[in-house]
């Protein structure tokens, strides 16, 4: 199926904020009490979350959008870290006259959602990492899957991005049993967005939020009681060892992993189990 068919129902649109340019947005559900907000992952795009936002506007107001120097956002040269985003969500709510919201983020996202989470509590209510990035990395095999991942970013930043240079980027998402996900849709939706001048020309300052990893860990200790650790057994790069220790540092936090094959990308290989985890916690906070 289609990603668009998969979006149809959401309203996609452009909106302004005050520091950060036009920010793109894919929204649905307007009218249910609680918003969701869902970010995605560095390099990557709201088509992200194509296969979560219908299915959850049945019971919240949805919201995806691209980071600025992402997707189809404005594409500044300045210098990108997890706290400028952090600061970039809190410009696009006022934007969007969302006062406070659950986030749910995947990689980066998450690594932005337990940034802003921390910056301001008063905006927040129930928190997903997902897959995230931005915990300390505790063992040997994350590290060396980091130094791969920023390799294979390096393919498409020193070089004009390819259809094979995009999927391998996008196969390292997904677990072995889901690579017929990447199919042309998806690899020709990055390409066409990589091979943007403007994208061309942002890419090597996204990539050095992913050197400076350390320099911009999540301050655990402030994260809310509750969070949702949802992870995978075969997460690369923040390990099960690593989000076992993470979760150790957030008292009251659940840590969830997923059942279904999945790897870096659990909302988009393990659809049915990701919605239904996800409309379970935002509901009550809990799971299972």
């Amino acid at each position: 199926m289609s990603l668009w068919l998969d979006m149809l129902g959401t309203e996609v649109r452009f909106v302004s904020t005050r520091s950060f340019g036009t920010i793109r947005v894919a929204e649905a559900g307007k009218g249910n009490a609680d918003t969701i907000i869902f970010l995605h992952g560095i390099n990557g795009h709201l088509e992200a979350y194509a296969k979560n936002l219908v299915p959850l506007s049945k019971d919240f107001h949805v919201v995806a959008f691209d980071y600025v120097g992402h997707g189809l956002s404005s594409k500044p040269l300045i210098e990108y870290t997890p706290v400028m985003l952090a600061e970039q969500l809190g410009e696009l709510m006022d934007a969007l006259g969302i006062k406070k919201a659950h986030l749910s983020g995947e990689s980066l996202g998450g690594w932005v959602s337990g940034h802003f989470a921390a910056m301001h509590p008063e905006r927040v209510d129930r928190v997903m990492l997902n897959t995230a990035g931005g915990i300390p990395i505790v063992t040997e095999k994350g590290k060396q899957d980091l130094q791969n991942f920023i390799a294979l970013n390096k393919r498409n930043i020193d070089n004009t991005p390819s259809y094979e240079s995009v999927k391998a980027r996008l196969e390292w998402l997904m677990h072995p049993a889901n690579r017929h996900l990447v199919d042309d849709e998806l690899i020709n939706l990055r390409l066409g967005i990589y091979l943007r001048p403007e994208s061309r020309a942002v890419l090597p300052r996204l990539n050095d939020i992913l050197a400076r990893h350390d320099e911009f860990l999540i301050p655990l200790d402030k994260l809310p009681q509750g969070t949702l650790f949802l992870w995978t057994h075969d997460n690369p790069i923040h390990d099960t060892d690593s989000v076992k220790a993470a979760h150790e540092k957030v008292p009251g936090s659940i840590l969830y992993f997923v059942k279904g094959n999945s790897a870096h990308w659990p909302q988009y290989e393990a659809i049915d189990e990701f919605n239904a985890v996800a409309t379970q916690f935002f509901r009550t906070g809990g799971i299972g």
